[in-house]
């Protein structure tokens, strides 16, 4: 055995048609009537929390390989602390140098009674929210802000992609107007479907082509982000998982922190000059419009609506951990397809990659535990 410490897309909407989601499972009741509904996140507090996720090899099928995501944030808003983990295989920390993500690799011969790896990362967490009129100081150099605005496998910047979103911003003179813009179509343009599985796969391109706008947030955040990109607006997705019910009563914004399973969820990132980073979440006003009341929300103005559509354009809740911002993934000794995300465990067998959107049958489970003063 061995421990270690590691690690200080239904039709293409008109612009005037709005719709909803995001990727959590529902986690908290509430009994507030519409007018009452309040989400206005402001810094303050840190909060800390371990977060728990083991894997059970239940039918291992010969040598198996598995990757969890280690949390790798740490700005004004997360600090990711140690890291422990334990397992009956061969383990080893991995650190990318390149995009900055961090996992935990197990592998497993198959001759182990009861193959299994647990993982168990403190972070601590808070509110987030851009003062729009103070100004601050830039925070990255013109070589990384240009990496922001790259295409990726799967976010595009030419051809439809930015088409789409020249004719989004019609009108914007300054950055924040432009990225007011784009969030503002997504809601209006974009809808959850809460059939689709996981959080999605976030390709942009076939999206637009086939005008099937639907999605969870792994899809709509990401054409946020592509968006963003393709008309010069450095822009990213962080992926990462819910951790604990919202504070503001939205039982559509927060986890089950005793079971995370589809408890992931990415965000959006821009950065405004003058501003630096901003927090964006168009996804999750999506979702609070088509799952947090029996009725599809068609508008977002609609009083349960309203102050998530404002506030996430600048803010998120702190019950909320990020994981890491990269795409294009290769893992290391992985046979299968690079990733286009990393938020979710991954493994391998003799029969090929496991199903990580199905962790009953994959068997895994998250947990979190918020770790009071």
């Amino acid at each position: 055995m061995t421990t270690a410490r590691p690690l200080g897309r239904r039709i293409f909407l008109q612009q005037t048609t709005a719709a909803a989601a995001a990727c959590a499972v529902p986690a908290l009741s509430f009994a507030q009537t519409p007018v009452e509904r309040q989400f206005n996140p402001q810094p303050g507090n840190w909060r800390t929390f371990e977060v728990t996720t083991r894997v059970d090899l239940v039918k291992p099928q010969g040598a198996t390989r598995v990757w969890l995501p280690i949390p790798s944030v740490n700005t004004d808003w997360q600090k990711s602390q140690d890291s422990s983990f334990t397992s009956n295989g061969k383990t080893e920390l991995v650190k990318d140098a390149k995009q900055g993500f961090h996992l935990l690799y197990a592998e497993f011969a198959g001759t182990e009674a009861q193959p299994f790896v647990e993982l168990t990362s403190r972070i601590q967490t808070q509110n987030r929210a851009v003062n729009w009129t103070q100004k601050s100081t830039p925070t990255e150099d013109a070589a990384t802000l240009k990496a922001w605005t790259q295409p990726t496998q799967l976010l595009p910047t030419d051809g439809i992609v930015r088409s789409t979103a020249q004719a989004a911003i019609k009108g914007a003179s300054t950055e924040a107007d432009k990225a007011q813009k784009l969030f503002d179509w997504i809601v209006a343009n974009t809808f959850r479907e809460p059939k689709v599985r996981g959080c999605g796969e976030g390709d942009i391109k076939t999206m637009l082509e086939t005008g099937n706008l639907s999605g969870k947030c792994a899809d709509l955040n990401a054409l946020f982000v592509g968006l963003c990109r393709a008309v010069g607006l450095p822009a990213r997705d962080v992926y990462g998982l819910r951790v604990a019910p919202s504070a503001f009563g939205y039982k559509e914004l927060g986890g089950n922190s005793a079971s995370l399973k589809g408890a992931q969820h990415c965000r959006a990132e821009v950065y405004l000059s003058g501003q630096g980073w901003v927090a964006m979440d168009p996804a999750d006003v999506t979702k609070v419009m088509r799952q947090e009341t029996p009725d599809w929300i068609k508008s977002p103005q609609h009083a349960v609506v309203a102050p998530v559509n404002k506030a996430l354009f600048g803010s998120w809740e702190g019950n909320w951990m990020g994981y890491n911002t990269a795409h294009d993934l290769v893992l290391p000794k992985s046979q299968g397809a690079k990733l286009g995300f990393f938020m979710y465990p991954v493994a391998e067998n003799a029969s090929g990659r496991l199903d990580s959107y199905a962790p009953d049958d994959f068997k895994y489970q998250i947990s979190a535990k918020e770790i009071k003063a």
